[in-house]
């Protein structure tokens, strides 16, 4: 997936570090801010994950680190509330001017308070979808681990959030009290979703009934259900990234993403080294697809891997080819499951002839056949799966040619 780097100067003339993640190969339909959550960076597993599920929907998703955070320049304590909203709204002028006007906001945790805020005052949001976000932004103040009134006596300290130091003084402890998140969210005529985990003890899900109940029409609940504020387990945010592209379509369409070319060929690969890790984009004619390697090896796990892709066509192809078999000669063979586990074993446990030595490839194939069938015609499918074409392809001697082009 193709992304961008930018830097970004925000009111107050701090550089803000920036990412624009772009759909698959296509230009993006819309475009969609991500505001992190308190304390947190954009490069955090969860934020990548829902602006991968958001760009796979066509759009342009651009994250960024608030002032003070992640590669962002600036101190911490300038990153009060109220400068997360300019912060938001330094980015959307960005955007509007050297690519398109952004029309939806997502934000999590605090960075959803923000966001509800920031499409308030922009008339080019169109939609607003809120991840664990607290009705009220005073709330921040009881993850400090000093009491707000000592901040208040001593001018500026060391506090720790989440376990990690951070300077604070009296101002940025007074930015919390400034806004009345209720009030504003009453006031916004754009749809809303609200996504939060009924097991959420970071901001309890009575934080998501209470702009519920704020909010007008149309509005949306989702319920993350046993996820962690962070969302930390990657199919809770890949979840949420696909509801939130999914609800939105509902306001604005998202044009399907256009086809990589594959130039004459039967399907193109294509991997972006950087941004994609292993997670390949695969594209014939008519179909995309995803491969990837497991986590175990480094990968992603976001598609299967690429032998898991020769299994499958040995395995469709084996269905496919017993389905014709038995209906040309009227079977009652109603269903095939076929099983492929490859390996490589060594020749001699194989016991292939002796000029062939150390390991091979070996592909297992297991048959289950429901239907009525025969004890004979059982083992005449059995052997009518070994001569599917994809079978008979792996068997049997293969060339492949290699070329460069421009």
């Amino acid at each position: 997936m193709k992304y961008e780097q930018l830097d970004i100067i925000n009111i107050k003339g701090t550089k803000l570090k920036a990412y624009i993640q772009f759909p698959p190969h296509q230009k993006p339909v819309h475009f969609a801010i991500f505001a992190h959550c308190f304390t947190c960076s954009s490069s955090l597993n969860s934020v990548r994950n829902i602006s991968r599920s958001l760009a796979n929907h066509g759009f342009g998703v651009v994250r960024f680190d608030f002032t003070g955070l992640g590669k962002s320049e600036g101190n911490f304590e300038d990153s009060h509330f109220s400068a997360n909203v300019e912060d938001i709204k330094a980015i959307n002028t960005y955007i509007t001017k050297h690519y398109q006007a952004p029309s939806l906001l997502v934000g999590h945790s605090l960075g959803g308070a923000a966001v509800l805020v920031a499409a308030h005052e922009l008339d080019n949001i169109k939609a607003v979808a809120t991840i664990g976000a607290p009705a009220d932004v005073q709330h921040v103040k009881k993850l400090f681990s000093h009491d707000p009134s000592e901040i208040k006596e001593k001018g500026a300290v060391e506090v720790h959030i989440g376990g990690r130091p951070f300077r604070i003084d009296e101002n940025f402890v007074d930015n919390f009290d400034k806004v009345d998140l209720l009030s504003i969210v009453r006031e916004i005529r754009k749809p809303l979703l609200f996504l939060h985990s009924p097991i959420d003890k970071t901001v309890s899900i009575d934080n998501a009934e209470r702009l519920y109940k704020n909010a007008f029409h149309p509005k949306s609940f989702i319920s993350l259900d046993k996820a962690n504020h962070l969302l930390e387990g990657k199919q809770d945010s890949l979840y949420a990234g696909d509801m939130i592209g999914c609800w939105v379509q509902r306001y604005f369409p998202i044009a399907p993403p256009s086809k990589m070319t594959t130039d004459g060929a039967q399907l193109v690969g294509h991997l972006h080294l950087t941004e994609d890790n292993f997670t390949t984009t695969i594209q014939t004619k008519k179909h995309t697809l995803i491969a990837d390697e497991p986590e175990s090896v480094g990968g992603n796990d976001f598609g299967p891997a690429p032998y898991d892709y020769i299994s499958a066509g040995l395995a469709a192809c084996t269905t496919m080819t017993l389905k014709m078999y038995a209906q040309r000669k009227g079977w009652d063979l109603q269903e095939v499951y076929v099983y492929i586990t490859y390996s490589k074993k060594p020749a001699t446990e194989l016991q292939l002839n002796a000029d062939t030595t150390g390991k091979v490839d070996h592909f297992h194939k297991k048959l289950k056949l429901i239907g009525t069938l025969s004890q004979e015609q059982r083992q005449r499918l059995k052997a009518i799966a070994s001569k599917c074409p994809v079978h008979k392809t792996l068997q049997s001697e293969i060339y492949i040619d290699t070329e460069l082009v421009e």
